[in-house]
């Protein structure tokens, strides 16, 4: 140990001798340029001779001129623009002692006036040029020994978006070059002032403003270096409220983590080779850890998989895309109605995974005939169904465009997954759909008693597809949802609306939520699991509304009830107070997937759903909403004891339905 201190110790008087010198051959190096470009390069011999006596004597007097002006008390690793002053003061007096020397020893008068000038400023220039070149030296063996380390590792540096600008910004970026661990590679900066488009910041693309992240995520994906995370230059007490949620919303729904400077000097790095960030995400509204996934099963599943997605480029639908072609399927099949949202995941899929074959089907899950051929064309293996209407009140409002999307629109695709032989249809559904008390939760109740009985009528034949229901609560930052209301409300500076301050939901952020879609379908067809159960996500304890309300309000950085007021409103229609994961008539059962808890409901037939549904599409299409409201009440009795979504609770009991037949569909053969 004490050789290496004294090996280091020796390096380091070898390269300050090397910078004495070298500043020391400066100054007679400056004097003499000067008198060259003074005469053009013909010097007569009157300067030359005095050039012999100034040239030492100018040596000599910067020796010891900038040993006292405190020139070598600057370290070249951090010069910056500060030590300027510094390097200016120390060319001045050496050259100013310099020239009373050269007149003490009689020999000034061959020196013109002007040289003196262009002396310093060629002395300014050279003495800062040693020092800069020992700094990018140093960064360039540093950012080597880096790459060493990163490759010694497996590469794990994180491409990232820096945010922010001005000193925060360059403040930024110093720290994360000199982070020896190499963990983090700036590939972008989006910065507030427009202005700045097209510049470069250390040599990093200014993408855009605040609001360009997609594109910014999007133009990189494109060039091979699509970013892990975003990292805001500036503390979070100079970020605006609304502005840092919509960000961290932003980055959640692209897959990105989010990490965050310490606000104060005293939490910043210690060392300027460490670079510590704290990482906030959308779970961080949850006060819980997300759940563990198990990704190498989910690749398993998926890979080489011909996959058909429903409602592709919604919160759900995009994020499974997303999942799902990371994961190496075959060929992607993207369905929705919204042409934008169809075209925005196309076009997202094809700069992130521009080999993976894909098709955009633009077409209604209402549309039967549409789904038929789409199945035919592409014959799936796996089908994922997220297309729904899913906004409380909307569907209260028009229980008819519920029931043909919700309802009828889930029967198509299932149905056609039956006819045309899939490996597994995977519903989506959600936790209003237990215990129903309006429209919606009556509409996804009833998609999931026709998945489960499509399931269960497989039951006597191996091949016969799977339909696996998965059934979670409200995604952190989907459309139409609580918390982009929020976030709306936090930008205007009103009162954040919360309908009763005692209402309790479940949350999960869409990235966790489709993970465990993926590991439930997957290790349900793994595990050969039973049929007709539904798989109830593990989404921890319920939370109460006007909590994230607070939590939201004081990671904009912002006080509740000072800043920003909370506003009671009252409850919505077909809203409940308080939501659940299982059924009163289910039987809980425990599960062996790791995140996932599995039910058991009462079934319903084929048949019956068959025919109820048929009644249903009628009173539907005639937009009857009072004909509606009655049917969905009346086909639920038998599964449910609560449903008050047409004014009265039911209260026949449920009773068990036998299993039917594995019957052909609209006349034909299943397919095996």
């Amino acid at each position: 140990m004490n050789m290496l201190a004294v090996a280091a110790a020796h390096r380091r008087r070898l390269r300050s001798m090397a910078l004495v010198a070298a500043d020391t051959a400066a100054v007679p190096g400056a004097l003499y340029a000067a008198c060259w470009l003074r005469m053009s390069g013909d010097l007569p011999p009157a300067m030359v001779a005095g050039l012999m006596t100034a040239l030492p004597i100018t040596a000599l007097v910067s020796l010891v001129v900038f040993r006292f002006t405190g020139l070598y008390r600057l370290t070249c690793r951090y010069i910056s623009t500060k030590d300027l002053p510094v390097i200016i003061f120390s060319a001045t007096i050496a050259i100013a002692v310099s020239l009373i020397a050269d007149q003490f020893v009689g020999h000034g008068h061959w020196l013109p006036a002007s040289v003196p000038i262009t002396q310093w400023l060629i002395l300014l220039a050279t003495l800062t040029g040693i020092r800069v070149a020992r700094r990018l030296q140093i960064e360039k063996r540093r950012r080597s020994t880096s790459d060493d380390h990163a490759c010694e590792v497996g590469d794990v540096r994180r491409r990232a978006i820096i945010v922010g600008s001005g000193d925060d910004l360059d403040l930024a970026l110093r720290q994360i070059e000199a982070d020896t661990s190499a963990r983090f590679e700036p590939v972008a900066i989006l910065d507030d002032v427009v202005g700045y488009l097209k510049l470069r910041v250390r040599g990093i693309p200014v993408l855009g403003g605040l609001d360009a992240l997609d594109y910014a995520v999007k133009r990189l994906a494109a060039e091979g270096r699509r970013p892990a995370c975003i990292i805001l230059a500036k503390p979070s007490e100079k970020l605006a409220g609304a502005t840092l949620m919509r960000l961290v919303t932003n980055a959640e729904t692209l897959g990105l983590g989010v990490a965050q400077l310490p606000g104060s000097a005293s939490a910043r790095p210690a060392s300027a080779n460490e670079l510590n960030l704290n990482f906030i995400d959308m779970a961080a509204l949850l006060g819980r850890a997300p759940a563990a996934v198990d990704l190498t099963g989910i690749a398993r599943f998926v890979a080489h998989q011909r996959v058909l997605v429903t409602g592709a480029g919604g919160t759900i639908g995009r994020e499974l895309v997303r999942q799902i072609a990371a994961a190496g399927p075959g060929e992607l099949i993207l369905i929705d109605a919204c042409e934008y949202n169809l075209y925005s995941v196309d076009q997202e899929l094809g700069e992130n995974f521009p080999l993976l074959p894909r098709a955009a089907v633009m077409c209604s899950i209402r549309q039967r005939g549409a789904v038929m051929a789409a199945f035919a064309k592409y014959r799936p293996n796996l089908v994922f169904h997220a297309a729904a209407l899913k906004h409380v009140p909307l569907v209260e409002a028009n229980p008819c465009a519920g029931v043909q999307t919700n309802v009828l629109g889930t029967r198509n695709v299932a149905d056609a997954s039956r006819r045309f032989g899939v490996r597994a249809m995977v519903q989506v559904s959600t936790d209003k759909a237990v215990n129903p008390v309006g429209v919606m939760g009556a509409t996804k109740r009833l998609g999931e008693l026709y998945c489960q009985a499509l399931d269960l009528d497989g039951v006597d034949y191996p091949v016969a597809p799977r339909f696996l229901t998965v059934r979670f609560g409200n995604v952190l930052g989907s459309s139409g949802s609580l918390i982009p209301l929020f976030q709306r409300q936090l930008s205007r500076r009103v009162p954040l609306t919360v309908t009763h301050p005692d209402i309790l939901r479940y949350f999960m952020t869409v990235h966790e939520a489709v993970q465990l879609i993926l590991q439930g379908a997957s290790q349900a067809l793994a595990r050969d699991s039973e049929r007709g159960r539904i798989f109830v996500l593990d989404m921890g304890e319920p939370i109460r509304i006007i909590d994230i309300a607070r939590r939201m309000i004081r990671l904009a950085g912002l006080e509740p009830d000072r800043d920003v007021k909370i506003e009671i409103v009252g409850l919505r229609p077909g809203e409940k107070l308080f939501e659940e994961l299982f059924d009163t008539s289910e039987r809980r059962l425990p599960s062996a997937i790791p995140g996932l808890f599995e039910a058991e409901p009462v079934a319903m037939s084929l048949e019956a759903l068959n025919e109820a549904f048929d009644r249903l599409a009628a009173v539907a299409a005639a937009d009857d909403t009072i004909g509606t409201r009655a049917q969905l009440a009346e086909i639920l009795r038998p599964a449910t004891t609560t449903w008050v979504g047409y004014g009265q609770a039911a209260e026949r009991p449920a009773q068990p339905a036998r299993r039917p037949a594995f019957p052909a569909i609209d006349g034909q053969q299943v397919a095996a």
